[in-house]
């Protein structure tokens, strides 16, 4: 389906064609066109509406990139493709995408957890700014129209479509994440590395029937760590019906989205309820606790960091009876307690997706391009930018600036070629 008028210019320097109309390529095309408004550019989408992915993101509303004000180091939100990205961002960053949109008449609002959105709360808002400016610029856009496979002939590039064959100088794959290698199956003819593609982003389900019980009870601060490994993670945990969410769980997901997935998601995890106390920390804690409440009942008095329902379940899980008085918490039973409010192990037997959220980890090996233009080394004129390669985030936003940032990178590599 053709949406938008063929450009009618006399001169076309280039014919570029991008494959996916998501957020890297929609970007990417208007800045093409801004850069060199006598190139031809076409967008095809394999899907019946563009920008598909970014209507949904942030429930609606469209979390379109965040602050950094909390962020000590890339790796903490890019677990993969962090080192691309502080190179890129000195082209392009979050205070680069937050005046871009502001320019073209989106005014946005940073919340107290860093997150950027419209400050309408729609979603639509970005979606609509993009295409109009890509009607503006007389982007050709065709949805429903998938690429099966990428030839190189003769100085150009070819590329079969359910609806017919494009020719194009030069070509931008923004296809976004692929769930299997399937998705990568029309650059079968080019000699690129492609790192297997897994879920990232996902929420665990736990076995244990009496966490499960306590759904809907949020740890404001907790640690969760993948038993027998270094990998960790910090922040909300909410106890859902099946397990485990939130964002702490969302982070571990992230980091360990290899490694859960060669174990087929069966794995231990560790819970800290105490934001991350040591042993030492959390025992002083229950003894002043004890001297303020020695005649109390035990389970009348808990930790401020939980509530009365998870506190009785870590009671239980340390078989410590709710009647005891606080004076008679010692010894033994003292260390069990500590034991399971800073190293809480639960058995993972599976994962669940997180929402409307489908994030990868894997796709085109960043090895494969130059870390400046994003142009595959091997074939010039063939780019890659977004979720189509080995760059993914954790929720937050993270993952569109990623997408502006790499469709920028690369139309600036397109044209300045």
């Amino acid at each position: 389906m053709l949406i938008f008028a063929e450009n009618k210019s006399r001169i076309a320097h280039m014919n570029i064609v991008i494959i996916g109309a998501g957020a890297a390529g929609c970007f990417a095309s208007i800045e093409i066109k801004r850069l060199n408004p006598s190139a031809q550019v076409t967008v095809i989408e394999k899907h019946s509406k563009p920008l598909a992915k970014v209507a949904i993101t942030g429930g609606g509303r469209c979390n379109l990139t965040n602050s950094f004000a909390n962020v000590k180091s890339l790796e903490q939100v890019y677990p993969r493709g962090f080192r691309l990205m502080k190179r890129l961002f000195h082209t392009f960053s979050y205070a680069d995408t937050y005046a871009w949109f502001e320019n073209e008449g989106v005014q946005l609002v940073t919340q107290d957890d860093e997150c950027v959105f419209p400050q309408s709360q729609n979603a639509m808002e970005i979606v609509g700014t993009l295409l109009r400016l890509m009607e503006r610029h007389k982007i050709r856009l065709f949805t429903g129209t998938e690429a099966k496979n990428i030839h190189f002939n003769e100085g150009r590039y070819e590329i079969e479509t359910n609806g017919g064959t494009l020719s194009a100088d030069k070509i931008l794959v923004t296809t976004g994440g692929h769930p299997t290698a399937k998705g990568f199956e029309m650059l079968s003819g080019f000699d690129l590395d492609i790192v297997q593609p897994v879920p990232s982003l996902f929420t665990l389900n736990i076995n244990d029937e009496s966490l499960k019980s306590l759904m809907g009870t949020v740890v404001e601060n907790a640690q969760i760590t993948l038993v027998g490994t270094k990998i960790k993670s910090q922040g909300a945990l909410l106890i859902t019906h099946w397990g485990i969410s939130g964002p702490a769980t969302l982070k571990l997901s992230a980091a360990a989205a290899r490694i859960l997935a060669e174990s087929d998601y069966k794995a231990s995890v560790s819970i800290n309820w105490l934001n991350g106390q040591n042993d030492e920390t959390a025992a002083n804690m229950l003894r002043s606790m004890a001297a303020k409440n020695e005649k109390k009942q035990i389970s009348s008095a808990y930790p401020t960091e939980l509530n009365a329902r998870l506190w009785k379940h870590l009671l239980d899980r340390a078989h410590i009876s709710p009647e005891m008085r606080w004076k008679e918490l010692q010894g033994k039973s003292l260390n069990m307690l500590v034991h399971h409010l800073t190293n809480d192990e639960y058995q993972v037997t599976g994962k669940s997706k997180f929402k409307e959220e489908f994030v990868t980890c894997g796709g085109v090996a960043l090895s494969n391009l130059n870390q400046e233009t994003l142009e595959a080394k091997k074939y010039k004129g063939l780019f890659f930018a977004g979720e189509v390669t080995d760059v993914d985030a954790i929720t937050g936003g993270f993952n569109l600036q990623a997408a502006w940032t790499m469709g920028y990178a690369a139309a600036h590599g397109i044209c300045n070629d």
